[in-house]
């Protein structure tokens, strides 16, 4: 199993476009076996996660079967040459869950992965659904761990992205290495504080935890590759 995320960015004057696709884009995603779970999303400002969305830059996360099966999608889907012909810039990463908990829409889509003794970068996903009432909680506290995790030894970069405005949102992270993953997620006080929040007030009503190994990063994103790193 592999997984990808590719965001791209619209030129101003595509940004009609873009919004065309997030409709045009379903179909031949739900007729390709090869993927197996699929998800067209939408990202917050520069991509960050922030409430108010980016109207140029736009993802896919997908999972295949296997990697030979996303090059084919890569190279020749009617996805891909409208990304090659519409967008300025497409960034993809490439990876494999080493573990996940959770679910999204009532799926586990890497399964029950339990891959140990990783090591290097790491990827992490973290998606959930917003509870209508927990909304104003929950957008209160974003710019707060944002800072927090954007400062944390061995981050890298990330994006945030979401199938619906402020209610179904997700933050796709990476990582020098599992520890730094783990300082941040356990050992900061103001981040942990947030998190037994989120436990305490119910702020989900579905969420999902996945790592992943990183084995790609390709292409640009605001002019760079944002995971250069090691490649």
């Amino acid at each position: 199993m592999i997984v990808s995320i590719t965001i791209v960015r619209y030129p101003k004057r595509y940004i009609p476009l873009a919004f065309f696709a997030m409709a045009i884009h379903r179909f031949p995603l739900w007729i390709n076996k090869a993927c197996t779970f699929w998800k067209l999303m939408g990202c917050g400002k520069n991509g960050t996660f922030d409430i108010n969305p980016d109207y140029q830059q736009w993802g896919l996360f997908a999972v295949w079967k296997d990697e030979d099966d996303f090059r084919k999608f890569q190279n020749s889907s009617f996805i891909a040459k409208w990304w090659q012909k519409f967008t300025t810039e497409q960034w993809t990463v490439l990876c494999e869950p080493v573990d996940a908990h959770g679910k999204w829409d009532g799926k586990e889509p890497f399964g029950k992965p339990k891959i140990k003794g990783h090591e290097g970068m790491v990827g992490v996903l973290t998606r959930a659904t917003i509870r209508p009432s927990k909304l104003k909680n929950f957008w209160a506290n974003v710019p707060k761990v944002s800072a927090i995790m954007n400062s944390s030894q061995g981050f890298i970069t990330s994006v945030g992205i979401g199938e619906a405005p402020f209610i179904r949102q997700a933050t796709f992270s990476v990582w020098n290495s599992l520890e730094d993953v783990k300082k941040f997620a356990y050992r900061d006080k103001e981040h942990a504080d947030v998190v037994k929040l989120t436990r305490s007030e119910d702020w989900y009503s579905e969420e999902l935890f996945a790592r992943f190994r990183i084995i790609s990063s390709e292409g640009t994103l605001m002019g760079k590759n944002p995971v250069a790193v090691g490649f």
